[in-house]
């Protein structure tokens, strides 16, 4: 009686690489997910120096800022109009919907605050949350990491 020599992988080869790969993608995962959020962040930002940009030219044309969400369609925005009659607001997105945008007045002053809230998926950067940004340039978030990590 002979014996042919098979070709092939054992259960315990197999299992080992199942392992292998099982521990490098809980390690390159979270990775990933972070890379994302802080890709997507950009957005935010970007919408938030865009309107920072539209206020000074708002400002050199009526010596004044738009601190109001009512009035934001005034620095030239795309805006939607939701809900009706008391309950109608004015709301900016981001060119892919990522953040929306709101302005109030800076306490004790003429100026603003803009705030860049994030929607869908990006809600889970609880790391940064809200990005901020006022009429004197003054950078911030609502989240645990420092200013200087979420404005990267």
């Amino acid at each position: 009686m002979s014996f042919k020599s098979v070709a092939g992988f054992t259960l315990l080869e197999v299992m080992i690489t199942v392992v292998i790969i099982g521990i490098l993608a809980a390690i390159a995962y979270p990775s990933y997910q972070e890379y994302i959020l802080r890709g997507n962040r950009a957005e935010g930002m970007a919408l938030l120096n865009d309107a920072a940009a539209r206020q000074e030219r708002y400002y050199a044309q009526t010596n004044r800022y738009v601190n109001a969400q009512g009035d934001i369609d005034k620095l030239g925005l795309s805006t939607e109009t939701t809900g009706e009659g008391e309950s109608t607001r004015k709301i900016v997105r981001s060119a892919t919907g990522k953040y929306t945008l709101t302005v109030a007045a800076r306490s004790g002053s003429a100026g603003y605050v803009l705030t860049a809230t994030p929607q869908g998926a990006q809600t889970r950067d609880t790391k940064c949350g809200n990005l901020t940004l006022n009429d004197q340039g003054v950078k911030g978030k609502s989240g645990s990491n420092s200013v200087s990590d979420c404005w990267q």
